[in-house]
């Protein structure tokens, strides 16, 4: 009998090795080991827009799912890719850990991943850049983590009321836009970066001088600076929409709204936005709108300089790569243009010429008729100036016989394919038109210093370089009595 027992308890034992066995088989084989198993993350990108405060810390949060419905996939490993060195901290379901092996995650499941940040505004760098890399199947997958790493001055939808100085001792950041009111002058000294961010423009209704030097300019730019975002239009601008959300409207980067005059830049770099600088109608005509000096506007989504009605004189200025065009001078005004380089080598499909000139504008009554309203062009001069791109007309003239278009080219380089046409639209005296070569570099990194055959070289007029003698860098244009036409005299 006691050998019958005996027999019965090894039966059950292996019975029970047995079903472990294959229990223990199932759950392996429940495992995907297949690189084609990949997680899946809730972004792609933790970005701390709130960094930019005095205390330097903040927390978010992002998930981590398996897409899988019917297999686990097993998380080798997750950690920071800066290790010690790194800024973050992390908190993954629950648990604090820079360095988390062997995470199972169920079919379908999600964990969530905790992400701190400390920064000490005054000592670390403007950005703090990390990934989490997470390790499974045979993948390596990231999260980029982005934080600004320096304290700033925060304009948050602010109205500026009082005359105010922007220093660079601080970056500055717009968000929310800014709006500088009717009876105030912000001066921005030399050295200074502004950054916006997305969807913020600077509005001027009183006065901006920006006053940057020539070793030292003034930087107007968007918020985002990865290496990446360094050539992409757009970043900032703001938009208006209807009550149904629709798009109304584009403004400027930096807006001049009607009436704001004896507004000066010198020395300044604008880039990245959907419209670089938009000028509004003046009161008067008694001052410009706008004195521009070395003031480089590039990279604009839709248009680099957006004048309408406006007045304003630009010297040594370059107007480079935007969608649309670099300089409207529309709906009338005045405009001066000396030793300017207007360059648009936009990598998209662009359907006019970088130049846009018109005298009119239309719009509908009450009642839904269109009308036409006509602003005279009282005068448009492009002296010792080049005009040129990738198009084969870079000048667009929309004219209305309603109103006057007073223009004058002089010894200017000038792409435009019907050169007779052209010159029955104006005064046209000792231009060049459609060469090549012209500048250095037309592609990523752009340089617009010329070529060293180019045909603008010593093409300027004396009198006209006079008028300016030093170009953007602060070399001497008339030393040799022959003045290179555009911004930037040759150095050999």
């Amino acid at each position: 009998m006691k050998n019958k027992y005996f027999i019965l308890i090894i039966f059950s034992i292996s019975i029970l090795l047995i079903m472990n066995v294959f229990f223990s088989s199932c759950e392996r084989n429940n495992y995907t080991t297949d690189s084609k198993d990949k997680l899946k993350f809730s972004t792609d990108t933790v970005k701390f827009d709130t960094i930019f405060t005095s205390t330097g810390s903040a927390t978010k949060r992002f998930a981590v799912r398996n897409p899988n419905s019917k297999k686990t996939i097993n998380i080798d490993r997750i950690f920071l890719a800066k290790g010690s060195q790194s800024k973050y901290q992390l908190n993954i379901n629950g648990l604090p850990s820079n360095n988390k092996t062997d995470i199972e995650l169920s079919p379908g499941d999600s964990i969530f991943i905790f992400v701190m940040v400390n920064i000490n505004p005054g000592k670390d760098e403007m950005l703090e850049m990390d990934s989490i890399i997470f390790l499974s199947n045979n993948n390596e997958q990231s999260v980029k983590l982005v934080a600004y790493g320096q304290d700033v001055i925060l304009i948050d939808g602010q109205t500026i009321m009082n005359d105010t100085i922007w220093t660079p001792l601080k970056p500055i950041l717009i968000n929310n836009s800014a709006l500088v009111d009717t009876f105030a002058t912000l001066t921005v000294q030399a050295g200074t970066k502004i950054f916006f961010h997305k969807n913020s423009s600077l509005f001027i209704k009183g006065t901006i001088k920006a006053e940057g030097q020539v070793e030292n300019r003034i930087l107007f730019t968007g918020d985002r600076l990865e290496y990446s975002y360094s050539e992409i239009p757009g970043q900032w601008g703001a938009y208006s929409y209807d009550d149904k959300g629709n798009l109304r409207g584009v403004f400027g980067g930096i807006h001049l709204l009607a009436g704001s005059r004896y507004n000066e830049l010198k020395n300044v770099d604008i880039k990245n936005s959907t419209i670089g600088l938009q000028v509004d109608s003046v009161v008067t005509s008694d001052a410009p709108s706008v004195y521009l000096k070395n003031v480089n506007i590039e990279n604009s989504q839709l248009i680099g300089l957006n004048a309408l009605g406006a007045h304003i004189i630009a010297e040594n200025c370059v107007f480079a790569n935007s969608g649309r065009y670099n300089v409207g001078c529309i709906i009338g005004g005045k405009y001066t243009f000396i030793h300017c380089t207007l360059a648009n080598y936009w990598s998209g499909i662009r359907d006019n010429g970088q130049l846009m000139l018109n005298n009119y504008y239309t719009y509908k009554t009450p009642t839904g008729l269109d009308h036409v309203s006509y602003r005279p062009l009282e005068s448009v001069y492009f002296g010792n100036c080049i005009i040129a791109g990738s198009k084969k007309t870079e000048i667009s003239i929309d004219y209305n016989q309603g109103a006057d278009m007073n223009l004058i080219f002089e010894n200017c380089l000038i792409q435009y394919e019907d050169t007779a046409k052209l010159k029955t639209l104006g005064l046209f005296s000792n231009n060049i038109f459609n060469k090549d070569h012209i500048f250095k570099k037309t592609q990523i990194p752009y340089d617009y210093s010329l070529d060293t055959l180019s045909p603008a070289k010593d093409k300027g007029k004396l009198e006209i370089g006079q008028l300016v003698p030093y170009d953007q860098k602060g070399t001497s244009r008339i030393v040799d009595n022959k003045p290179d036409l555009g911004a930037f005299e040759r150095q050999e």
